[in-house]
């Protein structure tokens, strides 16, 4: 199957368990893609004491997965992309959906 999640939120449990989630799809063979959206592009900076997202980042990258962050998103918010979470665009994130089986936003 091929998984795209969106993520929009700066939540760190809600996107340390999306990023789970991610992990766990990867170890079932599945393709899957992330998309970071609006707050979602702060995602590498959420880390605290209960939850290390940044772990769970890296854990995704790290088994196959792909990460792309809204280049606008991150430009409101006078940031670059990085290596793990490159600068995307809003025609990234229309591949993502056209061509994900199942896409989930959180």
């Amino acid at each position: 199957m091929k998984l795209g999640i969106v993520i929009y939120s700066n939540d760190p449990e809600t996107v340390w368990n999306a990023f789970r989630l991610g992990v766990f799809s990867l170890k079932q063979k599945d393709n899957v893609k992330v998309f970071l959206l609006a707050k979602g592009v702060e995602a590498e900076s959420l880390d605290n004491d209960k939850f290390k997202v940044s772990q769970q980042i890296q854990e995704f990258v790290d088994s196959g997965g792909q990460i792309l962050a809204c280049g606008t998103c991150l430009k409101i918010r006078n940031s670059d992309g990085s290596e793990m979470c490159p600068l995307s665009t809003m025609n990234d994130l229309y591949q993502l959906i056209k061509e994900s089986d199942k896409v989930i936003s959180i």
